[in-house]
């Protein structure tokens, strides 16, 4: 239950952060067209921008469980099954301290920008903490992505990441390693 309800989660997010990038680029042809008619878009910007935000951080996630994040496995490949997994828990716990302390991080300053009412200094004023909202349930999601990755090769388990190549690369598809 907790696996399919993670995975739903981590496919939303990166689904929600597609989203974004589709309206990124909706806005950008816009933004062109009204700038060939005269019209002023500078506010736009302002929206591009925390967008692209959102769509990197709310897809972290996502890509990480599915072998997107660059791994460098020139060493993992040459060691024993046995040592492999004990540098993949290594490399997973560095992993956890990093992204745990980026998430609280995250979160604290989204919870200043609300305690202090801090204001967008571009074309369209709007509290900061709502665009903020991305970057601290991103970093949550992945820090919580990479606790579940973490368990999971604790237990003995191949990691996710690694069958998900593995699987890609059963199916004839390269397209991540160009």
């Amino acid at each position: 239950m907790w696996r399919r309800g993670l995975d739903r989660l981590y496919l939303a997010a990166g689904a929600l952060g597609a989203f974004f990038i589709l309206v990124i680029a909706v806005l950008m042809v816009g933004q062109r067209l009204l700038r060939e008619m005269g019209v002023r878009t500078g506010a736009v910007n302002d929206v591009v921008a925390w967008f692209c935000a959102a769509a990197a951080f709310l897809t972290m996630a996502h890509a990480f469980k599915h072998g997107d994040f660059v791994r460098v496995t020139l060493l993992l490949d040459h060691v024993a099954p046995s040592q492999r997994r004990r540098m993949e828990i290594s490399a997973l716990s560095v992993g956890v301290v990093a992204t745990g302390y980026l998430a609280w991080s995250a979160c604290l300053f989204t919870h200043e920008s609300w305690v202090f009412n801090d204001i967008a200094q571009g074309m369209l004023p709007m509290p900061l903490w709502i665009p903020q909202l991305s970057f601290a349930f991103g970093s949550v999601l992945l820090w919580v992505a990479l606790l579940d990755e973490w368990w999971l090769v604790w237990r003995g388990a191949v990691p996710t990441y690694v069958r998900e190549v593995q699987a890609r690369h059963a199916r004839g598809d390269f397209s991540a390693e160009v």
